[in-house]
């Protein structure tokens, strides 16, 4: 099962070639809110948004899903008698230790395999299970049809319709209460949406085709897909590593020292902030790119996560490669993005 597997595979984007952009230039409408329509809402709703809807994205069609949708996964977990704490405590226990034995939803281990470990903090975690169990989740319009087919009448619970534990919050916008995105959080959706797009991308290629096509996919699709968000958001996107897979991909000084600190965060553990720079009229954010056990099919040890085919076609496509040797909850890479400021 795959739920909650948000932030992987974005760090086998960092460092990868191009030859072109144009294909990616229309998503736009389907990937990025309206900066100035944000209203007052559970942060754990915009923290499932953001890391768990590359997988679980309730938009999209039912064959083209590789995960459970987040509904799905709700129903599974929650019963009449599952109290708030408990949720919570499964969902941060799984996180850190993702396995079958502990898996509810064996249907969706079967079909779309087990989620990978991810690095996230606890709180991210906390957040959004305490979201989750309160409101309801937004649905795909194929759900209903396909849980009848499938599991027959739908379970009972608390919340709107009968469909989930919650209090009917969360399915729409709260028109009184709009106000303006700080450039911490539009740089955040910056970085979100276009690792959304690039990991629905990726992960699709690999399921479909293999790592070795997703070598060949990321090669050529994953600096377009990365310029096409940054015309979409009007900023300068960039994923930049001090181990560059593609030599154009290396930090610069100023990159380097934020990267620096991120590690030492990253390795002790606990939440992580990005760093937001004013700059005049302008901002910089920076935010880490962190490796979990799907990246080091890439960029792992030779001969240990990194098998002998697949190192060679690293070596056929990137003559110049010095993205391997990774181990999990390392920081690959940061996004780096500059915009201009709200006015």
């Amino acid at each position: 099962m795959k739920f909650l597997a948000i932030l992987f595979f974005i760090s086998f984007f960092t460092a990868c070639n191009t030859n072109t952009r144009n294909e990616y230039l229309a998503i736009a409408e389907n990937t990025v809110n309206t900066e100035t329509e944000i209203i007052l809402e559970h942060p754990g709703k915009k923290l499932m948004e953001n890391n768990c809807y590359v997988c679980h994205n309730p938009k999209t069609a039912e064959d083209a899903m590789i995960a459970p949708p987040m509904v799905a996964v709700k129903m599974h977990y929650i019963s009449e008698e599952t109290s708030k704490e408990e949720f919570i405590v499964a969902m941060v226990e799984w996180s850190k230790n993702p396995s079958e034995e502990k898996s509810k939803m064996p249907g969706a281990v079967k079909k779309f395999g087990l989620m990978p470990y991810q690095f996230y903090p606890e709180e991210t975690i906390k957040q959004i299970a305490d979201y989750m169990y309160d409101n309801d989740i937004e649905e795909p319009q194929w759900f209903d049809a396909h849980y009848k087919q499938m599991h027959g009448d739908r379970p009972q619970m608390k919340g709107r319709m009968g469909h989930g534990k919650g209090n009917g919050k969360g399915m729409g916008k709260n028109q009184n209460a709009n106000t303006q995105l700080s450039e911490k959080e539009r740089g955040m959706q910056m970085a979100q949406t276009t690792k959304a797009e690039l990991g629905k991308n990726l992960m699709g290629q690999i399921q479909k085709n293999g790592v070795i096509a997703a070598l060949d996919f990321c090669n050529i699709q994953a600096l377009p897909i990365t310029d096409s968000m940054a015309a979409v958001h009007k900023a300068y996107i960039r994923r930049v590593t001090d181990k560059p897979r593609n030599p154009k991909n290396k930090a610069n000084a100023t990159e380097l020292q934020y990267l620096e600190n991120f590690k030492k965060q990253v390795a002790a553990g606990g939440e992580v902030n990005p760093i937001v720079v004013a700059m005049g009229n302008e901002t910089e954010f920076y935010n880490p790119i962190v490796t979990n056990s799907m990246c080091l099919k890439c960029h792992g040890t030779p001969g240990k996560e990194l098998e002998t085919l697949t190192l060679t076609k690293i070596q056929e496509l990137y003559p110049m490669d010095k993205a391997t040797g990774y181990g999990e909850n390392e920081v690959r890479g940061i996004w780096s993005i500059r915009f201009k400021n709200s006015e």
